[in-house]
């Protein structure tokens, strides 16, 4: 049987409005470095390897989808948790309480993010081990829809 990793390379359409946040976000906060920009798209680097497309367009910032706990959730680690907390919410992203000991948040353009440690055990979010009760988590994703 064929088999399937994620990849190193992400793309999204975001709303039009939201380019100079996510650019101030993803590369003033999180340290990435536009590789490439033209008048429909910019092309971010994260780390070493990972990358993201942006494709800007007319989507509706309200819909239902974009505001939601209903979509991918990524994963950002950091050799500094708790000061890339502090950036990240000084830029006034929408926090999701969800039980966790992880920050959850949006970030502008409304990717659903998890900031773990670069040197975290993150077994548990491969099978293994006990985490965070599921029935709070989903009762805290209800309360976000």
């Amino acid at each position: 049987m064929a088999k399937v990793i994620f990849g190193n390379h992400s793309s999204v359409l975001v709303p039009r409005q939201d380019r100079d946040s996510i650019r101030k976000f993803y590369c003033d906060v999180l340290g990435g470095k536009i590789m490439k920009a033209d008048p429909e798209r910019d092309f971010i680097r994260l780390g070493e390897d990972f990358y993201i497309a942006f494709l800007y367009g007319n989507v509706a910032d309200e819909s239902e989808f974009l505001r939601s706990a209903r979509s991918i959730w990524l994963e950002i680690k950091s050799d500094n948790v708790e000061e890339m907390t502090r950036q990240i919410l000084d830029f006034r992203v929408r926090k999701l309480e969800v039980p966790d000991p992880h920050l959850y948040f949006q970030a502008p353009g409304g990717q659903c993010l998890r900031l773990v440690g670069t040197d975290e055990d993150l077994s548990f979010y491969e099978g293994a081990g006990e985490g965070p009760n599921v029935a709070k988590v989903k009762e805290a994703l209800e309360r976000m829809a």
